[in-house]
């Protein structure tokens, strides 16, 4: 078998959504109108954030990291899937193969930590109240941000670095619209076995971990709230509790079984639908999920609109 190495400079194709050119139009519009809402929302909410002071606490703060991780993230993915619809060309350049794979995975495993951060923080303001302000300090807050972002940094580029040096067979057709570690792996021409297994350890640690975090933090946030025994105050921790465990599940369940499972087993359409959920949904629907139903927020607007 003939095999080549990614040092040759050969680029890469992105299949895309789908392969058939009469839904190119259809897909160009409605993921440039996704990419449009996302990045309104996602920037609307950090200046709001940054310019209203009553905004200025550690559940905000968190949240403005969140929207500019949401920002970058369908950033790296969707320009150039939106330039592949509208050109002949599929083709991606190997510097550009590697770095939508460095940021993206950075980003998602930042995104990671920081929902889990995120419920740590909840969960502290209803069942320790009187806590809060030691244990969410500005510097604890800044500490926790600056690890989410410099641990998926160190892991996102240790993967980053290993794929690339190994040696890709043949055709470097990747079945997929955007570069993601197990669209990669297919093209390999040894076997992968042994690093798959690097890659559940890696999701298990920042993924697997943080969500079950949020789980157990939520249900003890609705156990000390049903213990109040107020009626109004059950039902609006039910439902934010609720959106929130479903956009965090939709993240974190569509990413455990795109990166858990061995290449062997991936199929290249489900795992394009899969991808869209956890790379393009989401970040469409955490700023109006984490906003629209927050009166504080929505106050901050209001002021800001005059």
């Amino acid at each position: 078998m003939e095999t080549g190495n990614h040092s040759c400079g050969t680029d890469f194709t992105l299949v895309g959504l789908f392969q058939y050119g009469h839904m190119d139009t259809f897909l160009f519009t409605v993921i440039s109108i996704l990419f449009a809402v996302a990045l309104i929302g996602n920037i609307t909410l950090v200046l709001l954030i940054r310019l209203d002071r009553r905004l200025h606490t550690p559940m905000y703060f968190f949240l403005s990291q969140l929207s500019i991780i949401d920002m970058m993230c369908i950033s790296t993915t969707v320009p150039k899937m939106g330039a592949n619809f509208i050109s002949d060309t599929k083709a991606i350049s190997v510097l550009g193969c590697e770095i939508q794979v460095f940021m993206f995975m950075s980003l998602a495993g930042c995104e990671a930590l920081l929902l889990g951060f995120m419920s740590y923080d909840r969960y502290i303001a209803i069942c320790q109240p009187l806590h809060y302000p030691v244990l969410m300090s500005r510097k604890i807050c800044c500490s926790m941000v600056a690890s989410a972002w410099s641990s998926s940094s160190i892991n996102a580029l240790a993967h980053t670095v290993y794929v690339f040096q190994l040696p890709f067979c043949g055709s470097r057709m990747v079945n997929h619209f955007f570069c993601e570690v197990p669209s990669l792996l297919p093209l390999v021409c040894e076997d992968t076995s042994q690093y798959e297994h690097m890659i559940v350890m890696s999701v298990l640690v920042l993924v697997l971990l943080p969500f079950l975090a949020i789980l157990a933090s939520y249900a003890r946030v609705l156990v000390v709230v049903f213990q109040m025994g107020s009626g109004q105050g059950q039902s609006r921790a039910v439902s934010t509790c609720s959106s929130h465990l479903t956009v965090a599940s939709l993240f974190y369940v569509t990413g455990l079984c795109t990166y858990t499972q061995p290449h062997s087993l991936h199929s290249p359409g489900r795992d394009k639908v899969v991808a869209v959920l956890y790379s393009i949904v989401t970040p469409v629907l955490n700023p109006f999920i984490y906003s629209l139903r927050n009166k504080e927020v929505i106050g901050a607007l209001r002021r800001q609109m005059g």
